[in-house]
């Protein structure tokens, strides 16, 4: 049973606020009839132009978007059904990361405040307890636990997505969305936090949905390739088949269009 199973997701938005910039009518479909399933341990990679959608659907599926219609099942659950006690429980097991690493961290806060935050919202734990994980969590995104008591804003962007991640896995999810986790950061920068979230996978069994502009960059994590365009899923399967024999020519623009990244990450 896959862990992650989506039918028929459609989700719209007022067509002055269109993730495509341009449109015609009075709705836009930024998520068009997509379905797709997300085995237990993979990585299902999610490419696409700017505006095609790729954030707007990772967003639905953790449901934090509400789509207007479709259905999402997670481990079994019908998430679009659950409500209060089951949700939040579910929820649980769904995190996400960030794109910036810049505003994703609130500066006012300190990085123990920061990292331990999914746990002082969703309970549980005595404050001994949090900060023993949360210096846990830090050693495996490659941070000292000292680090706990500085602020954002004494990092560099590397070291501040390292911090995001690691708030990602306080709870011990068992799927992440990443949602263009590399973009905001140099490529050198990039491919070590790609490296990193490839360690973490087998270190914790995680699934991810990474959503990436860059098929060279997914191509490394991804057990699976999915790709938007418009809305829409144009094309999925497996990394192998959509890397080196892709069907639709907008896959193969993508595959061309930041090879220095190819070799960033290999």
């Amino acid at each position: 049973m896959s862990l992650v199973q989506a039918e028929h997701l459609i989700k719209s938005f007022a067509s002055g606020h269109s993730v495509f910039g341009t449109a015609s009518g009075d709705r836009i479909r930024a998520v068009n009839d997509v379905s797709l399933s997300i085995e237990s341990g993979e990585t299902v990679g999610l490419v696409g132009e700017s505006g095609s959608g790729k954030s707007t659907l990772g967003r639905v599926l953790l449901r934090l978007l509400e789509p207007d219609s479709g259905s999402i099942r997670f481990a079994g659950h019908d998430l679009l059904a659950a409500d209060g006690r089951e949700l939040r429980r579910l929820r649980r097991d769904m995190q996400i990361i960030f794109q910036d690493p810049y505003s994703s961290l609130d500066p006012r806060m300190t990085v123990e405040q920061i990292v331990c935050e999914p746990i002082a919202i969703h309970g549980g734990d005595l404050r001994s307890a949090r900060r023993s994980r949360a210096a846990e969590m830090m050693r495996a995104v490659g941070l000292d636990e000292s680090a706990l008591q500085r602020y954002p804003h004494e990092f560099s962007g590397g070291q501040r997505q390292r911090i995001g991640i690691a708030r990602s896995l306080m709870l011990r999810p068992r799927f992440i969305v990443a949602d263009e986790p590399v973009s905001a950061l140099d490529v050198s920068v990039g491919a070590q936090i790609v490296n990193l979230l490839r360690q973490l996978q087998k270190d914790f069994r995680l699934t991810y949905l990474l959503i990436s502009h860059s098929l060279p960059v997914v191509r490394y994590l991804a057990t699976r390739i999915a790709v938007m365009k418009q809305g829409k899923l144009v094309e999925f399967d497996t990394t192998e088949q959509v890397v080196t024999a892709p069907r639709r020519e907008y896959t193969r623009t993508l595959l061309a269009a930041t090879p220095e990244l190819r070799t960033a990450v290999s």
